[in-house]
């Protein structure tokens, strides 16, 4: 087995524990109001975005995070 077969394999592993988390964290959000939804998306697209625009760093992440949660937050008031 080469290392990219090895890196697929554990790839996809990865994203499909996050999905499964993801869907069954999903089933918490239903008691949540508008708002506290639109704050914990924001929070994730912003997390996701600080990471992709500073090259996975905590510090990105942590950052997009904030700023999508504030955001999120502010959207529908």
């Amino acid at each position: 087995m080469n290392n990219f077969t090895t890196f697929s394999t554990m790839h996809r592993y990865v994203i499909s524990a996050f999905a499964a988390v993801m869907l069954l964290g999903l089933g918490g959000c239903s008691e949540m109001s508008t708002q506290d939804k639109n704050t914990a998306i924001g929070a994730g697209a912003g997390a996701v975005g600080g990471a992709v625009l500073t090259g996975g760093s905590a510090i990105g992440t942590i950052g997009g995070a904030a700023v999508g949660g504030i955001i999120g937050h502010e959207v529908d008031k």
